[in-house]
This record gives structure tokens, sequence and C-alpha cells, in this order.
């Protein structure tokens, strides 16, 4: 007959067995006398684990509007007893999710809120990213609270671009080199830009090791403009349905390697804003 005493040892050993199974298999719990850089590899995988999840419920939307897509056109089909016009139709659905969605989604986390016209902005650039074009977004000045929306860099150079959207009943003028959006003046914004813009390019030419040129810029919504871009206080005033017009205007040419080096040197030298 076996004692207590070892009855109760063995259930013990039992347990730990138990334990460190359910440990292991965990993304979500470290294991016990495992390193700090183990632990970091449950976090990552903890990480990992979000994402899928993420891409799963990204997965079902697109499944869904697919669905919708199809039933609009399948309906459209059997009410005009015309697949043609059926199969128009839910073509047009599917582009209008699909516009609907690219408007809606951002490349800057969630968490950090960018406003409708940084939306907005991004929705163009990723158009110019297919030509070449290198996009950082929502990137800090180190030692200040200053932001650049859009940090942009390619054939024709590298820009700096904030994107604000402005009462749109408020006409936008310019008066012996000054705007003024109503009668308010925005001087103090358009100076802000160019100093971040300034800053950029100093921490970016250092961390190359060789000058580079920074155009700022800001990119308006709202107000109507009396034209696409104009320099004022050496700041481009763009009309922000405007910007990938306006990025074509610059002055520079640069290779695919030296956009590839200039954007490399400003993921390092403008860190993401927290």
């Amino acid at each position: 007959m076996e004692s207590a005493t070892s009855t109760k040892n063995t259930d013990q050993a039992s347990d730990a067995r138990r334990r460190a199974s359910d440990s292991s298999t965990s993304p979500f719990v470290a294991a016990k006398g495992k390193s700090s850089r183990d632990s970091q590899g449950s976090k990552d995988a903890a990480r990992t684990t979000y994402s899928d999840l993420l891409a799963s419920g990204a997965l079902r939307r697109n499944v869904l509007r697919a669905a919708a897509a199809v039933a609009a056109g399948a309906a459209a089909g059997v009410l005009t007893a015309d697949w043609r016009i059926g199969a128009t139709i839910g073509i047009a659905a599917a582009i209008a999710f699909a516009v609907h969605t690219s408007r809606r989604t951002s490349e800057v986390p969630r968490w950090r809120r960018p406003s409708a016209a940084q939306r907005r902005t991004e929705a163009q650039l990723k158009v110019m990213k297919r030509l070449g074009y290198q996009v950082l977004h929502a990137r800090g000045i180190p030692g200040g609270n200053g932001q650049i929306d859009h940090f942009i860099v390619g054939r024709r150079g590298a820009f700096a671009i904030d994107s604000e959207s402005w009462d749109k009943r408020l006409p936008l003028h310019n008066k012996l080199e000054k705007l003024y959006h109503g009668r308010f003046s925005k001087n103090e914004r358009i100076d802000e830009a160019l100093e971040e813009a300034r800053e950029a390019q100093r921490l970016v030419s250092e961390e190359l090791g060789r000058s580079v040129s920074v155009r700022a810029a800001l990119a308006i919504y709202g107000p109507t403009m009396p034209w696409d871009h104009h320099n004022l206080r050496r700041v481009d005033i763009i009309a922000g349905t405007k910007v990938r017009k306006w990025l074509r205007t610059g002055k520079d040419r640069l290779t695919d390697k030296e956009i590839n080096e200039i954007h490399q040197a400003a993921e390092r030298a403008l860190p993401p804003r927290h």
C-alpha cells in the first residue's frame, strides 16, 4: 500500500507537469525559469496572435463586402432580366466598397487617431508609392512636440507635408506674403511647418552624412483656393486634393538608391509619434 506522502508527491509532480505543458502552449504565459529573451519571445507571440485575429476580422469583412456586391449584382440581373446589367452593377458595388475601405483605412495605428485630413492625404500617397515614392507618416521631431504628418521621398526630392482641415465657409487668400483664412492670419502655422521641415532636413542630413533638401508644405482641405499650390514664406500651400500633382513639381532628380538611403535615414532620425 502506498503511503499518503508518496501519493501526495505523485499528485504534485503531475500538477507541475500539467502546468508546464499549459505554459509552453500558451502565447500569453511566460514559463518560469526562462530568460528575459524567452519572455520577450512570448510577448512577440502574443502580438502575432493579435495580428492574426485582426487579419481574420479583415478577411471576414472582405468576404461580407464581396457577398454584398454579388447579391446586388444578382438582384439587378433578376430585376432587369439582363445578366450583363447585373454583372456591371455587381462590379460597381465591389469597386465602391474598395474605394470606401481605402479612404477609411490608415497605416497610422488607430491609437494615434489620425485626422480626416491626414487620412485623405495618405490615400493620395498610396498611389504615389506605386510609382516608387517612399512614405512615412506621423513622425516626431526628437526633443520637441512637433510632428511631420507625411515625409515623402521620390524621384523629385524629399518633402514634409502637414495636412489641415479648415472651415470651408471662410475664404483663403494671401496678402503681402501673409496667408489669411477669413480674417485670421495663418502665418504662425506656416512658420511651424517650415521649422519642422528644416529640423527634419538637418536630422536626415546628419544621419545620412551628406546634405539633403526637404521641401515644406501644408495640404489644406475645406476652403476654396485661388491656386493649386502657392509658395508663401518658403512653404508651399497646397489644395488638399492636389497633393499628387504638387509632388511632381520637385526640382531634384534622385536615383532609386538615393531614395532608399534617404527613406532609411528618415526612418532612423524621425521616430514614430507616440
